[in-house]
């Protein structure tokens, strides 16, 4: 098949059926009182690459290479014909396309965190800034994102032409990752599926961001730290909780953990409220990673009398921008999501369109980004 053929594969989509009112078309009454039925509208003819060639007055070799961006063009003419086409509603043939590369150039994701409510993960900032990253970066590449319900069963997505699969902070009962690797179908996660046949992984440190956000907050003078977390079994958290533990005992410091029963503000705000406590021994620093939004945190802050930062030190995890509009501003650890997406899609294309064949992946540093709401004046 040649480079030109997606595009000249295409053919005019008609509708085939004529008939009376069951089929959709329309009868009139000859003078006799017979009737007579009349074709369905018909679907308009499809542009084909030979059209735009003939309205832009190029070869289709030339607008084929323009489209594709191949070929030694100049500015000009590459513009021309894809202006051309643009204008003229062109579309490459995706089924000869998909019969020359062998793909269907489709990619999964799944949010494997949320499984019980599969469909609100939208409304995480994180996982927000997530999805339309993966989404835009996969679309540079020429890749569409198809999203899946977290906790997705096979018969779900058996049928669909996938790729490949995302699954973002699988969590540990989810067995998607296990029906997607004995389906032959590559899968791209957070590092607990490293060494894995077929599975490949980007993560960010999380012990490292812990141990930088604890070490921030130990030299502003915080002796009574508490982190807050969601009830999540995923790595990310097990690891957030493996080096809170680990620099208390380094420190000599209480370990203080407090678990929010389940996502969204209300629950995390009831576990913010819970930490912040009572009496002698209460904290004087809060590490949120139970994702929640800053106003809410250090509303629930005053309501118990602290003033942030004099008597509280505060820092939220996530991607929240209202941590900007505070007052004062909330400093946060931001996961990166941008760059973990940046990193997982190109290394997906290097396994699917240059046939890298280790499964290694890739640790993304973390953004701690200090603000008023963690540093003591003076």
């Amino acid at each position: 098949m040649t480079e030109a053929s997606e595009h000249d594969g295409a053919t005019p989509e008609r509708g085939g059926h004529t008939g009376g009112r069951e089929g959709g078309g329309t009868g009139e009454r000859h003078p006799g009182g017979g009737r007579t039925t009349s074709p369905a509208p018909q679907a308009p003819p499809r542009v084909r690459l030979v059209d735009v060639a003939r309205e832009a007055g190029l070869s289709k070799t030339t607008v084929s290479a323009a489209l594709n961006g191949t070929g030694r063009l100049s500015p000009g003419v590459r513009e021309k014909a894809r202006e051309t086409a643009r204008r003229m509603g062109y579309r490459p043939n995706a089924t000869a396309r998909q019969l020359r590369a062998g793909r269907a150039r489709l990619i999964g994701y799944v949010v494997g965190e949320l499984a019980d409510t599969p469909w609100t993960f939208l409304e995480s900032p994180y996982f927000a800034r997530l999805t339309g990253a993966t989404a835009a970066t996969a679309l540079a590449r020429g890749y569409a994102l198809v999203l899946l319900p977290a906790g997705s069963l096979q018969s779900e997505w058996a049928a669909l032409p996938l790729d490949a699969v995302v699954v973002a902070d699988p969590v540990a009962d989810d067995r998607i990752v296990e029906d997607l690797l004995a389906a032959r179908i590559p899968v791209f996660s957070d590092r607990s599926v490293e060494g894995r046949p077929g599975a490949h992984w980007v993560d960010v440190d999380a012990a490292a961001a812990v141990e930088e956000t604890l070490d921030h907050l130990h030299a502003q003078g915080a002796r009574r730290p508490v982190l807050v977390v969601p009830d999540s079994t995923t790595r990310f958290h097990r690891e957030v909780e493996a080096a809170h533990r680990a620099w208390c005992a380094a420190h000599g410091l209480p370990e203080r953990t407090v678990r929010a029963a389940e996502p969204g503000n209300g629950p995390v705000i009831q576990a913010v409220e819970t930490a912040l406590g009572t009496g002698a021994d209460r904290p004087d620093a809060l590490l949120v990673v139970a994702e929640a939004s800053p106003p809410l945190v250090l509303d629930a802050a005053r309501r118990h009398g602290y003033d942030v930062p004099g008597d509280l030190l505060l820092v939220c995890v996530g991607e929240d921008e209202t941590a900007l509009h505070t007052q004062p501003p909330v400093t946060t650890l931001s996961l990166r999501p941008d760059a973990v997406a940046e990193a997982g899609i190109a290394h997906l294309v290097a396994v699917l369109e240059q046939g890298l064949q280790e499964t290694g992946g890739a640790l993304v540093p973390v953004g701690l980004e200090v603000r008023g709401s963690s540093v003591r004046v003076g």
